[in-house]
């Protein structure tokens, strides 16, 4: 039986969890999203008119992706199939197709496929629905978790549109429990129950914008609270806390949620932020995230953002690195936390970053410079008659222990000290270095 048949069955409605069973059948019911969805976005007008072209669906789970096109299935006159990545095949997949080829010859109507999971599906899986989807023998709906410019074939990305789901709000995940609490047929509409506003504040929140998550956490509430002397079961806020327990933190290890994270962490300590930057950590701690990988992204970031501006920090960064390894978690989160606000609230200069991609840059594609003949090593036999070392200049022979010498046939000028923290007193010294020698030699 099909899942949109099953839609339809009244023994299916009534033993799903309930967020299957109140899984929207048209637009009012369906809650947030209103970037792509709202009155008047082009999703919501091709929706309307029927006029759905390809489409991936992309967001966090319990946002909606496939309530919205259980949607689409009810108000479309195409022809509506659902797959899943993870159970489907190549061969189920052409079926879909030789069908939708005939249906469309037999009488022009169209078919629509959802795949569920669409990124579970390998290259050449993918490849199968490219002629299809370009020819117009059927309309694409592909969802997915992870960020289809990874995940999906850019051919395939290329002849769809993509939309993104953002976790719901507050607020929509609130209305979303309000209609289960009021539908009778499907929802928990026939039990008696009173349920605090505390406690779908608290389902709401702690749920993460995770629709699903809160309807489930509702319904553990309403069939495991005992009724009082009067039949009716409460719901309070310590009952909406013990039902939901410690909330799942969206967070793919795998995926570009994981990468978000870490991007968030590195750029709040280069932005100077120690508190944003303990909650981004915070978050890849409670998620499970591997200390080493927390630790690599901090001993950068010290070294590309902090810089010689502190010097220290690159220390700091390097300790916490092996002290989080050593100790491993719990433990480790205080190391990882010092180092972490220490990084934030050091003064920053990219300057050596910048200086070596600048090298790099000229080394890449300017021609390459040989060694000037007296830096050339001069310890092998033969290697004065060929010139080598010849006029080098030993720089701890001379006062200061600095003498001007040339040493690359170009001159160029990579780094450029900067006047933050530590930084400025090496821009002072590299100043009456190259300015005036004799200076130096009494300095």
């Amino acid at each position: 039986m099909d899942f949109f048949e099953q839609k339809t069955n009244k023994t299916f409605k009534n033993t799903a969890p309930l967020a299957n069973r109140m899984c929207p059948e048209k637009l009012e019911h369906f809650f947030g999203q209103e970037h792509i969805i709202g009155e008047g976005k082009l999703l919501r007008r091709a929706i309307e008119a029927d006029r759905l072209s390809s489409v991936i669906f992309y967001g966090p789970p319990g946002t909606g992706k496939t309530a919205l096109a259980t949607v689409i299935s009810q108000k479309t006159g195409a022809q509506f199939v659902k797959k899943n990545a993870v159970s489907s095949n190549v061969a189920e997949t052409r079926k879909v197709i030789d069908d939708a080829a005939k249906l469309k010859k037999l009488n022009g109507k169209k078919t629509i496929l959802l795949l569920d999971e669409i990124h579970r599906f390998n290259k050449a899986q993918q490849d199968v629905l490219l002629p299809e989807v370009e020819a117009g023998t059927l309309t694409l709906i592909g969802t997915t978790t992870e960020n289809p410019y990874f995940s999906v074939n850019s051919a395939l990305i290329s002849r769809s549109q993509v939309f993104e789901f953002k976790a719901l709000s507050k607020e929509a995940v609130v209305r979303m429990m309000n209609r289960a609490l009021a539908d009778r047929e499907n929802g928990l509409g026939k039990m008696n129950l009173k349920v605090e506003d505390a406690a779908l504040e608290h389902l709401a929140r702690t749920s993460d914008g995770d629709g699903r998550k809160a309807l489930g956490a509702l319904e553990i509430a309403a069939l495991t609270t005992a009724p009082d002397k009067d039949g009716a079961v409460h719901i309070d806020l310590a009952v909406a806390e013990e039902s939901i327990q410690k909330k799942a933190i969206v967070y793919d290890r795998d995926g570009d949620a994981h990468y978000d994270v870490a991007s968030a962490y590195i750029k709040s300590m280069r932005g100077s932020d120690p508190d944003a930057a303990l909650y981004w950590l915070a978050k890849m701690i409670v998620a499970g995230e591997d200390p080493r990988f927390i630790a690599r992204r901090m001993v950068i970031c010290a070294a590309e953002d902090v810089g010689n501006a502190d010097p220290r920090a690159l220390i700091v960064a390097n300790s916490a690195m092996q002290a989080a390894d050593f100790v491993g978690f719990p433990e480790a989160r205080i190391p990882l936390a010092q180092a972490t606000v220490y990084i934030a609230c050091a003064p920053k200069s990219n300057a050596s970053y910048m200086a070596i991609d600048k090298a790099i840059a000229d080394v890449e594609k300017e021609r390459t410079q040989e060694v000037p003949d007296h830096l050339k090593d001069a310890h092998y036999k033969g290697a004065r008659d060929l010139g080598r070392g010849e006029g080098y200049k030993y720089a701890h022979s001379y006062d200061g222990h600095y003498v001007k010498q040339n040493y690359t046939r170009v001159k160029k000028r990579y780094y450029i000290p900067t006047e933050m923290g530590y930084e400025k007193k090496i821009k002072e010294w590299m100043e009456l270095l190259r300015g005036n020698s004799k200076k130096a030699r009494s300095s």
